[in-house]
């Protein structure tokens, strides 16, 4: 097999330290047909050690503004991985170290945070599908995924040239896998539909084009269908999204309060589309409620 990277970081690339912005990406140092050869394989490697290794150079390329490094490749093979359970709790729980490290400081381009946080939810798949994080390790990340999500502001989906930025959808993602999760406890849940709710209409009046209200919507419909949080819970945070949006204003400038609107609504009729048809009291009550929060809005 062709080995794809030089042996960097042979001593050190378990440590769990900050990475400079401009680490490099070793995959810009294969040719594309050698990247594509490797894909095909199904991103396979020599041994285990390899792979580990591997692993951690693949999070310099999570940043990298090729697409095909980024997304095409450095994702998938760490998705494959994780997904194929190639990667043992000890390399997973150096890998998650790390990645929280790099949802850390400036991204200029955009680039590395967004793609940290997709790796982050395929990082919490595992731990959901077979669980090997402590409670005090899921508290953690838990933590992380709201922070992150609440804190995006660079609201970039595709760019022609430079491919998926995506940090809400992505965030959404994360928090998906957290709260598919039934070791998460509700008070932590309900933490994570706060992160969402913060981002159903950015206050900024950036309106959504890249599917982010449907990605949104997601994890609260299999949040509410885990039928641990009460309903009234559920209702006071469909509450608190009208009451956020506000009053519309009575003088110019509106545009904002209007695209917010649309936003809202969006993620609304997302939410009652997605509990539509399902049979469980908790999903039958969020599609009413997702729709009399619709008819209430000004």
């Amino acid at each position: 097999m062709h080995t794809f990277f030089p042996a960097l970081l042979l001593a050190c690339a378990c440590l769990p330290m900050p990475l400079p912005a401009w680490a490099h990406c070793a995959l810009a140092d294969e040719a594309p047909a050698m990247l594509d050869q490797w894909k095909t394989s199904g991103f396979a490697t020599v041994d285990t050690e390899n792979r580990n290794r591997r692993a951690f150079e693949l999070l310099d390329c999570l940043g990298d503004p090729d697409p095909l490094l980024r997304d095409g490749t450095a994702f998938e093979a760490l998705s494959t991985w994780m997904r194929g359970k190639q990667l043992d709790p000890d390399t997973l729980r150096l890998l998650q170290q790390r990645l929280l490290q790099q949802l850390k400081g400036a991204d200029v381009d955009g680039f590395r945070k967004p793609f940290t946080a997709l790796v982050l939810s395929e990082v919490a798949r595992t731990d959901r599908v077979q669980p090997w994080m402590t409670a005090d390790e899921r508290r953690q990340m838990t933590a992380a995924a709201t922070e992150y999500l609440t804190s995006v502001r660079d609201y970039r989906g595709y760019v022609d040239g430079e491919g998926w930025r995506h940090g809400v959808a992505h965030g959404a993602d994360w928090i998906l896998q957290l709260a598919l999760n039934k070791a998460l406890s509700p008070s932590q849940v309900l933490s994570l539909l706060a992160a969402i709710g913060s981002q159903a209409m950015p206050a900024d009046g950036h309106a959504y084009a890249f599917g982010e209200p449907g990605r949104l919507a997601r994890p609260v419909a299999y949040a509410i269908a885990r039928g641990d949080l009460e309903q009234p819970t559920v209702d006071a945070w469909l509450a608190g999204l009208a009451q956020s949006l506000g009053p519309r204003p009575e003088t110019a400038p509106q545009a904002v309060w209007w695209v917010r609107r649309a936003n809202l609504e969006n993620f609304l009729h997302a939410l009652a589309y997605l509990a539509d048809g399902d049979q469980s009291p908790a999903l039958t009550a969020l599609a009413a409620g997702a729709r009399a929060t619709m008819q209430e809005l000004p």
